[in-house]
């Protein structure tokens, strides 16, 4: 009878805890889905000013002679790229069985994550340096003012995911793929999907509309 009642009350303590972090992931997902919500107002409201500011050039450039297409071009590849490594670092997060193979594996995919997110924002500072170098600064029109301020928030964006996969790192290889440690990585897999689908909006409507 003992041993039936602890076996009851180890199941019952175990099922409050499974009840207790699925309400924890539950609130950590929802408030984040309000933030990228809040996040989406922001871009949208940038990608408006563009649309209304796009022509206005003060007599200066447009995006049809400073924007190199095939440069970009590249640009989006390497962050697309790492969009399919980030998703393939959350598929074993959820799907891998031994433990220990996650671990090392997930935390491979997210240094080419990295990697790539890097390369990106690096050829981005580039961009932006050789616009400026070319007397083509924000402060040049209003059309630069609204490309500068989308794009580079989507940059700074970027460099925040940089840090956030470095944090995951750490935390990854000193406590393990703990039930926190995954709900922590679907919270960043949704951020940097995000920043891609951001990417492509911004790709096709600053960059691929000024060569057409």
């Amino acid at each position: 009878m003992r041993a039936s009642h602890t076996y009851i009350m180890t199941n019952t303590h175990e099922h409050h805890e499974l009840q207790e972090q699925k309400a924890i992931e539950d609130k950590t997902m929802l408030g984040f889905w309000i933030y990228l919500m809040t996040d989406c107002i922001l871009f949208s409201s940038l990608f408006a000013t563009y649309a209304v500011l796009h022509g206005n050039t003060a007599g200066g450039p447009s995006g049809t002679q400073i924007f190199d297409l095939h440069f970009v071009l590249i640009e989006t590849l390497v962050l697309l790229t790492s969009s399919f490594t980030c998703g393939l670092a959350m598929l074993i997060t959820h799907h891998a069985r031994k433990v220990s193979a996650k671990v090392s594996t997930i935390s491979a995919w997210l240094c080419v994550t990295f990697v790539l997110g890097a390369i990106f924002l690096a050829m981005e500072l580039t961009e932006f340096s050789r616009l400026i170098a070319d007397g083509t600064g924000p402060q040049t029109s209003g059309f630069l003012s609204a490309y500068f301020s989308l794009v580079g928030l989507h940059g700074l964006h970027i460099f925040v995911g940089l840090i956030w996969i470095v944090t995951l790192l750490v935390y990854l290889w000193k406590r393990g793929l703990t039930p926190n440690m995954r709900r922590k990585l679907s919270v960043f897999g949704l951020y940097w999907h995000f920043l891609d689908l951001v990417w492509i909006f911004i790709f096709t409507i600053v960059y691929l509309y000024a060569h057409i």
